[in-house]
This record gives C-alpha cells, structure tokens and sequence, in this order.
C-alpha cells in the first residue's frame, strides 16, 4: 500500500490552485510497529509541509512588498540575499530582497529589505517558547536533547544558543519590570477606608540558598545567595518569585509586582515568615503599611531539637543538673511557643550558667557541655535579636494562622536546588542563575504563556 501526501494552496486572487506532492508512505502487512506514523515520518512530513507553506507565504509577501505602500508605485530591486530562521520544524533559508524605497517619502536609508524587517528576530515565538520552558526545568543540555528527539531539527541547536535564548527572553521581562523606588505605599488611611473590604492576609514566606559560583579563573570559587520566596493568599493559591540577592537591582518592585498581581491592596495585612534575617525584612519594607514580620517556627524549633539531643550526650555525674537542663530546654519551647520571651530568655541565662559550669568544672569528663554552651548562646543571641518577631505561635495555630515557613523550603527545593544544585555538577555566574529564575519561576507561576501571547498576539501554545 502507497499513500501519497500532497499539499493544494488556493490563493486569495483567483489564481489557479498549486498541487505539490510532499512525501510518500509504504506499507506491508499490518504490523505494531507500522501502525499509522512513525516518529520519523511525521517529523519528514512536518518539515516538508512547512517548507511548501513558506515558500508560498514569502512569495505572496514579497510580491506585496514590491510596490510602494503610498503612491503604489513598483520599487527597483537591488539585489537578493538569504536569511536564516528557525522554526518547530527545522531550519529555513529564506530569500530575501533588497529594495529601493520610493521618491515619493524620505527615508533615512537608500535600501530595505521587506523579510530582514519583519523577521528581526531570527527564531520563531513558539520554539522560543519551548527552549525557555525546557530549559527552567532542565539542563540546557537536556533541553536540546528533548526538542531534537521531538522536533525535526537534529544539529540545528545547542545548548548555548539555548541559553541565550533564554536569557534574552529574561532579560526582555526584566526591562518590562518597573524601577526600583524606596516605598510602594500609595494614599492615606483616608482613601484606603474608600476601598472594598480586603481579602484575607497574604502570606508571604522568604528564604535564601546557595548556589556554585562560576569564575573561569578560579575552579575554587565559593557560593553566592539567591533569594527564594512564595506568597500564598487565602484560597491556597500561590505564586513564587527568586532572585540573585547580589546582582538584582530592584529586589523590592519584583515582590511587590508578584504581590499586585495577587490582588493586594494598601490597607490589606500581609504576614511575612523569615528566619529572621534582616536583610529579608528590609526587602519587604514599603511594600504595604499592614506588614506583619513573624519569625519561624520551625527554626526555632529545630535549633532546640539539636539542643535536646545535645543535651542527652551530656556525661556528667551530677545526674539531677543533667535532668533539669532537658527539663529546662523544655520549657523554654513552652514559653516560646506561647509568645513568652521575657521568660524564655531568663531561662535560657539559667541553661547558660548550667552548662558554663559543666564545661569548665567537667571539661575532661563532660566534653560534650561546652558545645551545648556555644549553640545555648547562639541561641541566646538570636532570640534577643527577634524578640519582636515571636507572637503567640499557639494561639495563631488554634486560629489556623501560618507559623511556619515549610512551604519555603519546599519552593527552595523546587525553585534552586531541583535545577541548580542537586544532582548537578554545575556552577553559575550571578547574572546567569538570575536570569535563568526568572523564566522558571514564570514557569512555575504558570505565567511565561500568558507573556508570549502578549508579545505575541497571533501565536497559539497548546492548552
């Protein structure tokens, strides 16, 4: 059996229609593997209609473009050249011609070629589309790999073109992103009582992680920080945002425009979730005036799990000492669970005396005591310096209200680690891991589609 695929273009002005044959398929016997298309053959027959649909696109183009656009006078050709554009389906050579412009309306240059203008960039919206969706979720390497496997055009990418593909699309987002200003807080009380009631709060958890710095000069080279944060409104949907903390310039605008795009308003609360570092809350200083910084949960209560663990690998022989610390440490998860952090920092003084005596009276036979010591006045130290961040953790969870920053470290892992770190032996320079969140937490978000039928108007992606 012979199937003969052909294409038939009926044009716009009563030309007599144009039969092209493409391609032809055999078949034997009926079997698995030759049921309908291959891979192969659809790629061959993808590539070879697109090239018959092109063909007749630039002829009709070109012939549009011969005359001029006010007086309809023909223009004088000058010469013709190629262009190249890549597509879903394999590379084009496009001719391209080079004109005169008419006398009839000044032009700063002598020539223009019609094609070269109207396709200024030289890859199609939707492959672009593709590469910057593959490429946030995989290595540029791998990207290259998929779309090959999928797409007729084996050899015709790699990963570099890849990735700066996508970083001139991140790029193109940061340019459409506003200036970075001191405050966002727009109005007064006055005119915020003016508008509807508010949602719930928006909640907003922010964390950091690192990631390998690249430097051709030093394979040593340590690690910078990149910020990474989710903000959650009240019917559980969410949006994430990162960002490399040494290379952004305008930090604040990016969370406040993942927040506007949330609904927030002005008289709005939003409740903020941290571990406290202060550099996180300046970053959301004047974003809305019904702030609320609440320090995590969850790391404080990590550091006195370590604490207790500690605190069972004490060998002192004074048996009721050992005791009373983990009867100590106890109660100060208590009190601070409770909002108490007057009397949370007087018993960890208590705790810090104890254990000072066991490290310096038992030293030899209690090792284990002036370790507990330092972490007792780290964390000493770090509850002094966020006092004014510890609520009343118990009565906002019997209220349902968020204490913890949990779903950060699950966006951490999914923003940075699943794609920069883990697995992967890559490193990274600042601009480079920057521009490259942006296309994947837009991914994530759900949103990199919405931008390119914006740039786009005539593109369709697939649902």
């Amino acid at each position: 059996m012979k199937i003969k695929f052909q294409v038939v273009v009926e044009s716009d002005d009563s030309q007599p229609q144009i039969i092209q044959e493409i391609t032809e398929i055999e078949r034997s016997y009926l079997q698995p593997e030759n049921l309908g298309l291959s891979l192969t053959e659809a790629k061959t027959l993808l590539k070879k209609v697109q090239q018959t649909l092109v063909e007749q696109q630039i002829a009709e183009y070109e012939h549009q473009q011969n005359s001029c656009q006010h007086c309809q006078k023909k223009l004088l050709h000058k010469d013709k050249r190629t262009i190249v554009y890549r597509t879903l389906f394999g590379k084009l050579k496009l001719p391209c011609n080079r004109l005169f412009h008419c006398s009839c309306q000044k032009h700063s240059t002598r020539t223009f070629q019609p094609l070269a203008n109207l396709l200024k960039q030289r890859t199609s919206p939707e492959l672009l589309y593709l590469e910057s969706k593959f490429a946030s979720l995989m290595s540029y390497g791998l990207s290259v790999k998929l779309l090959e496997e999928l797409l007729p055009i084996e050899g015709q990418i790699n990963p570099t073109t890849v990735r700066n593909n996508v970083h001139k699309i991140a790029q193109r987002l940061e340019n459409e992103l506003g200036d970075e200003i001191d405050t966002y807080i727009e109005g007064t009380p006055r005119d915020w009582e003016q508008l509807p009631r508010p949602d719930l709060p928006l909640v907003v958890g922010v964390d950091g992680g690192y990631v390998r710095y690249y430097d051709k000069h030093n394979k040593k080279a340590g690690n910078f920080e990149v910020i990474v944060g989710k903000s959650i409104k009240a019917d559980s949907t969410s949006k994430r945002f990162g960002f490399t903390y040494s290379y952004d310039d305008k930090p604040k605008r990016r969370i406040f425009e993942v927040l506007k795009s949330q609904g927030m308003q002005p008289h709005q609360q939003v409740t903020v979730i941290s571990d406290g570092d202060e550099k996180i809350r300046e970053l959301l200083w004047g974003l809305n005036p019904s702030t609320e910084h609440i320090l995590d949960w969850f790391h404080i209560t990590m550091r006195i799990t370590v604490m207790n663990q500690m605190a069972k690998g004490l060998t002192t022989k004074d048996f009721k000492l050992r005791k009373s610390i983990k009867e100590d440490l106890t109660s100060v998860k208590w009190y601070l669970w409770h909002g108490n952090v007057y009397k949370a920092l007087q018993l960890i003084q208590y705790l810090l005396d104890d254990t000072w005596f066991l490290a310096k009276g038992e030293r030899k036979s209690c090792p284990v005591a002036l370790k507990l010591y330092d972490m007792m006045e780290k964390f000493h130290t770090y509850i002094s310096n966020n006092e004014g961040l510890i609520p009343n953790y118990g009565e906002r969870w019997r209220y349902e209200e968020s204490i913890s920053s949990s779903f950060v470290e699950s966006t951490v892992n999914q923003v940075i680690s699943k794609r920069m770190v883990k697995k992967q032996q890559m490193r990274w320079t600042p601009q480079g891991a920057h521009l490259l969140l942006q296309i994947r937490t837009q991914v994530l978000n759900g949103e990199l589609k919405e931008k390119f039928q914006h740039w786009y108007s005539g593109i369709q992606l697939n649902r």
